[in-house]
Order: structure tokens, then C-alpha cells, then sequence
């Protein structure tokens, strides 16, 4: 057991590891913020995958699907957000519409849901927080890890980097906070040594959905901690 607790730590620890303790209190609950439009070629794809049923609020929402369509500054970033649902988001507003829009997210955090419930990450165990000194500090399934990162708001990458890697993750803003994505093959090695203490058979949900969706990243939506 200890040997699988070691493991799966190091594994976590591809998503980001290695600052002072004292950044993560205990885990918290809290309301969103707000999302913002984006820029007009996007909400015209989207309006047309909507077929022109949906209003300018949901195709608004839909631009934060898109990595870097609304641009998030770093000083966003700061405070301490809580695992809310499973988020997906697309590389480019092309992929999301030839994906199927909000059809096709949707889909995704459906399908990602019972894999997540499945390893036990849940609101109460996975959080994360980012710091003005480029700190941040996180607790997925409880299990804590720490390091520096920076952040492009050009792009909406964040880098974590920790004492033993650095990884890619990208920021997206959602209807109640904002969403931490990742390549699927980052977050499948997180999950697959979870589902090892759980028993959890449905994870290969993340691998098929990256190859149903070209351009996908999956991840965690988050609120901020009140």
C-alpha cells in the first residue's frame, strides 16, 4: 500500500508539485465569476452550430470552450479554487465547432463524470490555489503538491513547473470560474494510478474521448473559494 501511495504521488505530481507548505487551507465552497464574449468570427461558428436557436448569453458562454478566445489576465488567476465538475475545452474554434459546439462538451463532461466520481476526486479533496509570487499549491484527491508556475495570457497556458517536471495546462473562463484543462495523456496517467486504490475500470472514457474529439483537453472546472 505504501508503495501504491508513493506512486500514485509521483504521478500526481505530473500535473505540478513543490512550494512552501500554509497555501491550501481547508477545502472550501463559493460562487463563480461571470464569463465574458469573445471576438465576433468565433460567436458567428458558434451561432451557426447553434442553428441560430441559441442567444448571444449561450454563445458568450460557448467562447470559453476555446483555449485563449477569452483572454483571462494573470492577476485573474489568484486565490483558491475548488474542483466543481469535470471541464473540456478545444484547441481552436474550428475543432469545437467541427466537434459539435456545446453538444459535444457536454458529452464530454458526462462521460468524464462517473470517471472521476470513480477515483474519488470530489469538492471536498481537489483544489487549487495560485499566488501574486507565482506560487501554487493544490490538493487533488487530498493528496497535496506544490511548485512555481508562469502564465500566458496571450495564449491561456500555464506552466507548472516542480522539482521533478514542468507541464502544460491551459485556462479557460467558465460561467462560475474558470477551467484547468490539460492533454489527455497527462491526465490519464494521473487517474489511471488513482483508479489503482479504487478499483475504477472506466478510464479509458479519457483516451477514447481525445480521439473522438480532435483537440480536446480535459480537466478540472473550478470556482473560487469564498
Amino acid at each position: 500500500m505504501k508503495k501504491i501511495y508513493i506512486t500514485m504521488l509521483a504521478a500526481l505530481m505530473l500535473l505540478g508539485s513543490g512550494c512552501s507548505t500554509g497555501l491550501l487551507g481547508n477545502m472550501g465552497m463559493g460562487s463563480g465569476t461571470s464569463g465574458e464574449s469573445g471576438n465576433s468570427t468565433l460567436g458567428d461558428i458558434l451561432g451557426a452550430v447553434l442553428g441560430g436557436l441559441g442567444s448571444q448569453n449561450t454563445i458568450d458562454g460557448l467562447l470559453g470552450l476555446v483555449i485563449g478566445s477569452v483572454k483571462m489576465s494573470e492577476s485573474e488567476l489568484y486565490g483558491s479554487w475548488y474542483y466543481t465538475e469535470p471541464a473540456c475545452a478545444f484547441t481552436s474554434e474550428k475543432l469545437l465547432a467541427k466537434a459539435g459546439g456545446a453538444i459535444a462538451a457536454q458529452n464530454c463532461k458526462e462521460k468524464l463524470q462517473p470517471v472521476y466520481s470513480g477515483v474519488g476526486i470530489s469538492s471536498q479533496n481537489t483544489q487549487f490555489q495560485f499566488t501574486q509570487d507565482h506560487q501554487f499549491a493544490a490538493k487533488v484527491k487530498g493528496i497535496p503538491m506544490s511548485g512555481t508556475y508562469s502564465f500566458d495570457p496571450s495564449t491561456g497556458t500555464i506552466k507548472l513547473q516542480t522539482m521533478l517536471f514542468s507541464a502544460n495546462a491551459y485556462i479557460t473562463r467558465t460561467t462560475h470560474g474558470l477551467g484547468l484543462t490539460f492533454e489527455s495523456k497527462n491526465l490519464l496517467k494521473v487517474l489511471q494510478v488513482a483508479a489503482a486504490m479504487s478499483g475504477n475500470s472506466t478510464l479509458q472514457t479519457v483516451g477514447e474521448l481525445s480521439k473522438q474529439y480532435e483537440g480536446v483537453r480535459l480537466g478540472f472546472e473550478m470556482a473560487p473559494v469564498r
